[in-house]
């Protein structure tokens, strides 16, 4: 789509929301039954393109990607009709006569830029909230996802109200200019690069913006813990969707002597999630691209590797892989890792860890693991 056109689809949509019409409580729960029918009506459709963009396993995506949509749907319409209630606010002297509430009311027009690792869920539950609390919404898919895009093109249309409801397509030039448009919201799932960019073009028309970015979410294990159980829920956290998630564990800190337990058994579960050779294990998802791929491989440079490490560039195969002998300072302590390698870095006890985690930049999540 020429980027001559975003300024007309922007102007049908705010046209749209002038209108009123989003302003009808029925009217937007008939669009979230229409987005829930369209989910519904092509599952296998929208599996097989999440499959093909991202390799990923056929439960993951019919579990993270079209049935998390389709929770989130029903969670907005068992709640829409008392979130958008009036509520009575606090009196004062000035107010004392008057009544006095706060209703909520939407902002217009919502831009939507979607990210790449769930294609389907991190585009449609920012629209969904948008649907709800009574905007219009454009949707930008991301380009590196671009079956799921180019579905999403063709259902939204079909099963939406085509003038509140748009998708745009495109690469990077087409956001840059999708972004020089007023908007009166924009929530941005991605990296801090680009979410820092988008935070600047909001910025130029005082759009308020929400931005859900990643971050090196950190894990400490206590000495008083159930290692198996411990084991199990972190590393099904980081091999889902290849390690491709903001909220994912990023790195591990634990002592040198709970090291040496720990790694037995992490071995242990992982041949339980993907056999001896998780490359031919249909749970086990590849890395986005080769762009990727390398940039994980230059990751696992320094430290030793205990556990996995093979790789095939070919299909942007990268086994789980656990990194021993890491430093704060090494490369793969440096960025979010976005993939399936997990660092141990070892530590003198919960003080230690908390000066390592303070010395990085807040991350989506953190993990304190002990007995409790």
């Amino acid at each position: 789509m020429p980027s001559t056109e975003f300024g007309k689809i922007l102007q049908r949509a705010r046209n749209a929301f002038k209108g009123g019409i989003t302003k009808n409580v029925d009217f937007r729960i008939q669009q979230l039954n229409n987005m829930e029918r369209m989910l519904s009506e092509n599952e296998k459709q929208l599996n097989l393109a999440v499959e093909e963009d991202l390799s990923k396993p056929h439960q993951e995506a019919s579990i993270y990607e079209i049935e998390f949509v389709l929770n989130d749907i029903r969670c907005m319409k068992q709640n829409i009709r008392s979130w958008v209630k009036s509520v009575s606010a606090e009196k004062n002297f000035i107010t004392l006569l008057d009544e006095t509430f706060v209703k909520p009311e939407p902002y217009g027009v919502v831009l939507v830029l979607g990210a790449w690792n769930y294609p389907i869920q991190l585009s449609l539950c920012p629209m969904i909230g948008a649907i709800t609390a009574g905007n219009c919404c454009i949707l930008k898919p991301s380009e590196l996802a671009p079956k799921c895009a180019e579905l999403m093109a063709t259902l939204i249309p079909r099963y939406m109200d085509p003038e509140c409801f748009h998708v745009i397509n495109g690469g990077p030039e087409e956001t840059a200019e999708l972004l020089k448009e007023q908007f009166d919201y924009i929530f941005y799932t991605g990296s801090t690069r680009v979410g820092q960019l988008v935070r600047e073009a909001a910025n130029k028309h005082l759009t308020p913006v929400t931005l859900e970015l990643g971050g090196k979410s950190p894990v400490y294990i206590d000495d008083s813990v159930n290692l198996e159980v411990a084991c199990r829920r972190l590393l099904w956290g980081k091999c889902i969707n290849a390690g491709q998630t903001c909220v994912a564990p990023d790195y591990l800190m634990c002592t040198k002597e709970l090291q040496e337990k720990l790694i037995p058994v992490m071995k242990k579960v992982l041949k339980e999630y993907f056999g001896e050779d998780p490359k031919k294990s249909p749970d086990f998802g590849r890395v986005l691209n080769n762009r990727h791929f390398n940039r994980l491989l230059s990751l696992m440079k320094k430290g030793t590797i205990v556990i996995g490490g093979d790789h095939d560039e070919d299909t942007n195969y990268i086994a789980p892989t656990v990194i021993t002998n890491v430093t704060p300072s090494d490369p793969v302590m440096q960025e979010e890792i976005f993939g399936p390698l997990f660092p141990v870095v070892t530590v003198d006890g919960p003080d230690d860890a908390i000066d390592i985690i303070n010395s990085k930049s807040s991350p989506s999540g953190r993990k304190w693991v002990q007995q409790s």
